[in-house]
Order: structure tokens, then C-alpha cells, then sequence
């Protein structure tokens, strides 16, 4: 157990509790909170989107401009998450937009300058509001330029001089590649040469930036930090994974059973503990909920969920081709997405055809999660490549077994059944390949056909298992030591 205490700042772009699209929030939410708990100085600095709720009505620490040029005027308003103090950084012209990121499924077209803005003002703030934090803590590209200004920008300014920085890569597939003119908002990029984040002579990447100027950098889970040394597991820059391997960690993500956990799930219709007579009848009374809400016929049959953005990363085009031939057992399915339209039009046409097999809910919709999560008897994740993944750990905590692709922090996560009867905590396949999904389907599908009291058995055992935070954050700290 790390001893010295220390002052961490957490910078990230969305933060479950005030605005979430994705499983970043729920680390940059959980992280900090278990950090804090272990009795350090722990703070958060995101965006101050209009979406906020409660945004305009948050105190106004600080109202300044950039020191260094353009010195765009921004606002630090007060917020807190579960007594973590974050800093929201408020910029009309930047945040006040109907979505975070994109919208009608496309980006916004100054992202980059956004962001860039974004990493600006994180490190501009700090003097003015007179905090010095010993680590700064960045997350995925969107926050990469935030190691890049601290080496350079800030390299001889005494303030920072004790101040070090980690960058997390959630995910590499996403690498904020923009052209010079995009982020001319930093002096550093006006002159069209930046070989810390240049991707061609035209173009940089934030991601690229973050990566060979960090002190640390963590993946979020042991695979996912191998498999970013390989050219396919990075998306292309194994070349600068490899050139910082030395300082690369493998961190597996926790799961925050505050939030997800059935005995305390306020969400679900009934909830549950983890023996055999509690999880029974709660699940049973779940599942019955999910089917009178998705419009399924209520009966005891095997139930498949998933809930996850519509990519081709979360392994819906390994489904999609298989899905209506797995409906003709005596089965349901429930998927609640939003994502690409195309994949959504096409569920949503084998759910017109078997609708009294398969639910498609279009929407982001954390109620329904929750209630997927707890009714289903398996949860989907037949993913092309995954980081880290959490809904194999929630579903765990449910007593819901993940069927998963052996890829990233999935393959760290789950023990297979037919590899590990004993010790399995849910189902696994190989080869990216529609057949081979199909065949963990009906393996699983064959165990609870043959035998419910094996599942259940599985099922329990799975419940037992403890993702905690506060492991991971001690491996946090540890590194933050390095």
C-alpha cells in the first residue's frame, strides 16, 4: 500500500455524474474517488459543457484568459462528484453545443481546436487558482496535448517543476488527428512543425503528442498495453508505443459496486444478493420487467443482452450475420444502442421480423442498461478489439455471464467454461469470425438448456468475483511513484 500522499489532478473529457458517452466517464469518475479515498489530494478538470446539468448555477473560481496567445477568455466554475471537486472549464464558443463531441453522428469540425483549447486551460488554471499537483493525470487524445505543453510549453517554468504527467490510452483507434491549421490555437503549431505529434506533413495527432510526452503511460488493461506494442493492436503506432515500453503500465480498470451492484441497484425492479435463492427470484423478477419494457413475450427463456455503442469495434458485424439464425432457438435478445446508423437500421429491421425474439432500443438509456445487465442470463461482447471493457464486469457483478471475444482487458476478465468449468465466469472465443460467434452462442445455449443448475452455479461464482477500484488504484499510485 502506497503511504505518501499526494496531490493528483484528473483531466478528462467527460465524467459520469455530470456527462457521460462512454465507459472513459466511469474511470474518470471512479478513479479519482477511490484515489481520494485513499486519503490523497485528488481533483478533477473537464470541460464546463452547456449540458451540464446544473452548469450555470456552479460558483465561478476563476474568470481569466489564456496567458499565452490567442488568450481566448474562459471561465472555472465549481463542480463536485461524490465529493471529488472538479474544475469545469467554460468557454462559450467551444462547449456551449447540443453534444459533446458530434453531432448527427458527425464530429464537429473544430474538434481539434476545441480540445487543444481544452489541454490549454487545464495547466493556464493552475497558478491562477494556486493548485500544484504532483501528477497530472491526462485521458485518451482529447487530453494528449496536456503532456506535449507541460515538456514544452512549461518546461523551465518553476511552478511546474515538480509536476509530472500520466496519459491513459483508452482507446488508440481514436488518435485526434487534425491538420496544423486546426490547432493554431497553440503559438507551438503555427509554424507547421511539431515532430512530437506530426502524422505527415499536413497533419498531427493529439493521441501521438500525449504518448512520447508523457512521463508514464497506461493502458487500461495488461493485454491492451501488449497489444499496443504490435502495429494491429495499435492502429498503427507501435512504432511509438515501442519507443516508450519502458514506461508503459498495464492497469486493469475496476468496476465502481456502488453504482454496479444489484444489492444496491436502484434502478432494477427487484434487487438481489449473491446466493442461490436471492439471485434466482431477483433475475427472475428482471427479466420479467425487461421483457413487459421491451415488448417481449414473458416467459423463462434464455436471455442474450448487450448494450454498447453501434461499431464495428463492439463486434455487431460479427453478429449481425449470424443473429437471425441463432433466433430460431428458443431464445430472446435484447440490445440497447445508439451508434452507427447503418448497423442500427439493420437490427432494427431483424427485430421488425422477429419481434418476438429480438428487442433493438435505439437510445442511450442507463435505466435500461441496468435492467439489461440484471434480467439477461449472458451479456454480448464479441468485440473486434477492447481496452479495457466494463460491462463484462458489471455483468459478473449480476450474475450475468459475458460472452466475450479473448481480446484486451476482456481476455483479462473472464475465464472461459469450456477452458475452466470450475473457475469459468463466463464464455470466450478466439477468431474474429461471425461461425465462431455463432458457436459460443450455442455452447452456452446447449449448458443452459442442459443443465440450469450448472448456469446458476457459474452464475454465483461470478458474482463472487471483486473488480474493486481500490486495487487499481494502489497499481495507479504505484506507477504515479515510478
Amino acid at each position: 500500500m502506497v503511504t505518501k500522499t499526494l496531490s493528483i489532478l484528473f483531466v478528462a473529457s467527460e465524467v459520469e455524474g455530470l456527462i457521460k458517452s462512454g465507459g472513459l466517464a466511469d474511470v474518470a469518475k471512479a478513479l479519482p474517488k477511490s484515489l481520494k479515498k485513499l486519503g490523497h489530494n485528488v481533483s478533477i478538470a473537464m470541460p464546463a459543457y452547456i449540458t451540464i446539468p446544473g452548469r450555470d448555477d456552479a460558483d465561478i473560481l476563476l474568470s481569466t484568459k489564456l496567458e499565452h496567445w490567442p488568450h481566448t477568455a474562459y471561465q472555472v466554475r465549481a463542480l463536485d462528484v461524490d465529493g471529488v471537486p472538479v474544475f469545469a472549464i467554460e468557454c462559450a464558443e467551444y462547449f456551449d453545443r447540443a453534444e459533446m463531441y458530434a453531432e448527427n453522428n458527425q464530429a464537429y469540425a473544430d474538434n481539434g481546436e476545441r480540445f487543444a483549447f481544452f489541454s490549454a486551460a487545464c495547466l493556464d488554471m493552475l497558478p491562477k487558482l494556486n493548485i500544484k499537483p504532483e501528477i497530472i493525470h491526462a485521458n485518451d487524445w482529447h487530453t494528449g496535448l496536456v503532456p506535449y505543453l507541460l515538456k514544452k510549453r512549461y518546461s523551465n517554468d518553476a511552478f511546474f517543476a515538480q509536476t509530472r504527467s500520466v496519459l491513459s490510452v483508452h482507446n488508440a483507434v481514436f488518435k485526434g488527428i487534425f491538420h496544423y491549421d486546426e490547432i493554431e490555437c497553440l503559438s507551438e503549431f503555427k509554424s507547421h512543425y511539431v515532430p512530437e505529434a506530426a502524422v505527415s506533413h499536413s497533419h498531427v495527432s493529439l493521441l501521438k503528442a500525449g504518448v512520447l510526452c508523457a512521463d508514464k503511460i497506461n493502458a487500461v488493461s495488461p493485454t491492451y498495453a501488449k497489444e499496443l506494442l504490435t502495429e494491429l493492436g495499435s492502429h498503427g503506432m507501435a512504432n511509438e508505443f515501442q519507443s516508450r515500453e519502458a514506461d508503459l503500465f498495464g492497469i486493469l480498470n475496476g468496476c465502481d459496486y456502488s453504482e454496479w451492484s444489484p444489492e444496491v441497484d436502484s434502478f432494477i425492479p427487484k434487487q438481489f444478493k449473491a446466493n442461490r435463492i436471492s439471485m434466482v427470484r431477483g433475475k427472475k423478477a428482471c427479466k420479467a420487467a425487461l421483457q413487459a419494457e421491451v415488448n417481449l413475450p414473458q416467459k423463462d427463456v434464455a436471455v442474450y443482452g448487450m448494450v454498447c455503442r453501434l461499431t464495428n469495434q463492439k463486434g455487431i458485424h460479427y453478429l449481425l450475420p449470424i443473429l437471425e439464425q441463432f433466433l430460431k432457438n428458443d431464445v430472446q435478445v435484447v440490445i440497447v444502442g445508439t451508434g452507427d446508423p447503418f448497423l442500427a437500421n439493420q437490427l432494427a429491421e431483424i427485430s421488425a421480423i422477429h419481434s418476438d425474439k429480438f428487442a433493438f432500443v435505439e437510445a442511450y438509456s442507463n435505466k435500461l442498461a441496468h435492467w439489461v445487465e440484471a434480467a439477461s442470463d449472458f451479456f454480448l461482447m464479441p468485440s473486434e478489439f477492447e481496452p479495457c471493457g466494463l460491462n463484462q464486469i458489471y455483468s459478473m457483478a449480476y450474475g450475468t455471464l459475458p460472452i466475450v471475444r479473448e481480446v484486451g482487458g476482456l481476455k483479462d476478465s473472464v475465464i472461459d467454461y469450456d477452458t475452466d468449468s470450475e473457475n469459468a465466469t463466463g464464455f470466450s472465443f478466439k477468431k474474429p469470425d461471425p461461425i465462431e460467434l455463432l458457436l459460443v452462442l450455442m455452447r452456452s445455449l446447449l449448458l443452459y438448456s442442459q443443465d440450469l443448475n450448472e448456469v446458476k452455479r457459474v452464475q454465483l461464482h461470478a458474482m463472487t468475483q471483486n473488480f474493486s477500484w481500490d486495487e487499481a488504484a494502489d497499481n495507479y499510485l504505484k506507477m504515479y511513484l515510478s
